[in-house]
């Protein structure tokens, strides 16, 4: 009787120890899975800032390269202008100097400068475009005209997209900095600025 009731016991005993043991598994593998989850999220929207980042900038090499062609064309139609055009040059060299990146953004007067003087030169050189005598039949210049103001215009589209992905970057930090601070160094969870912090 006494043996029955020791294996008993010891039946019990196992088994509680069996059941603590599974469920430390379980809390542990849930842990895990929570912190693999959450990678993967960072991982996925840093990914995605970084495609519409470079597809904003791909856009914005685009306009400028038209804008460069543009004063090319207008040099060989109008030579008495060429002067005035390696003005024009001479800015577009230091639009691409003064351009900022991910992390300079922060500045709003750098990038509202950027802005101004990016505008001012499209708006100049489509101006002076069109008041070519030429303008109705060239169909180069007709095109590259038509290229800049596209380009200008999917640039700040691509800003707003940019904005909304980097603005749930920054809400997922928020909500999981504790559980991101062993994973990541400090520097990668800094919250990003936002284009529209520029233009307030």
């Amino acid at each position: 009787m006494k043996s029955k009731i020791c294996l008993l016991a010891w039946t019990v005993g196992w088994g509680l120890f069996i059941l603590a043991a599974c469920g430390k598994e379980t809390a542990e593998n849930a842990d895990f899975t929570k912190v693999d989850s959450l990678t993967e999220t960072y991982l996925g929207l840093q990914d995605t800032m970084l495609q519409v980042w470079n597809t904003m900038l791909h856009d914005d090499n685009r306009k400028i390269k038209a804008m460069r062609h543009l004063i090319h064309e207008l040099a060989i139609s109008s030579p008495e202008k060429r002067d005035d055009l390696q003005d024009y040059e001479q800015r577009l060299k230091d639009l691409q100097e003064m351009r900022y990146d991910q992390h300079s953004m922060s500045d709003a007067e750098l990038v509202t400068e950027y802005d101004f003087a990016s505008n001012s030169l499209v708006a100049e050189l489509i101006a002076l475009a069109e008041s070519q005598k030429e303008f109705p039949y060239n169909s180069t210049i007709q095109k590259l005209v038509d290229s800049i103001r596209a380009a200008d215009q999917r640039v700040l589209n691509y800003r707003q997209e940019y904005d909304e992905v980097a603005s749930r970057f920054n809400r997922f930090i928020e909500g999981n900095k504790n559980l991101l601070e062993d994973l990541e160094p400090d520097s990668f969870l800094e919250k990003k600025p936002l284009f529209q912090m520029a233009a307030e």
